[in-house]
């Protein structure tokens, strides 16, 4: 059982900046890879970026690549998803997620938070 609780999100002017949070409730967090993942409504879920257990390996999704950073803080039981430059279509809901294995494939994660709303206006 992991508990994930996404924070953060909000309304920013294009250009902006925004820092998520993804707090898991257990210790076994720092076992797990991280991945955050968006959606628009009518839409598939899309991968943004991922980070292994130990920091070790991170994707990126190509069109965030140069403005996203994801980090992560296993002694918080916390990863974070810093976003930089933002534009009016990164508006999204942002998940975050666990996963044994670190992959850009939403169906492979175990674990969901229930999103936070990121709104970037023109």
């Amino acid at each position: 059982q992991v508990q994930l609780v996404e924070s953060g999100g909000g309304l920013v002017q294009a250009g902006g900046s925004l820092r998520l949070s993804c707090v898991a409730s257990r210790r076994t967090f720092s076992g797990y890879a991280m991945g955050w993942f968006r959606q628009a409504p009518g839409k598939d879920r899309e991968f943004v970026s991922a980070i292994r257990w130990n920091g070790g390996s991170i994707f990126y999704a190509d069109s965030v690549k140069g403005r996203f950073t994801i980090s992560r803080d296993n002694a918080k039981n916390t990863v974070y998803l810093q976003m930089n430059s933002l534009k009016p279509e990164d508006t999204d809901v942002y998940y975050c997620a666990a996963s044994s294995y670190l992959s850009n494939t939403s169906s492979v994660y175990d674990y969901w938070g229930q999103g936070t709303q990121v709104t970037v206006s023109s």
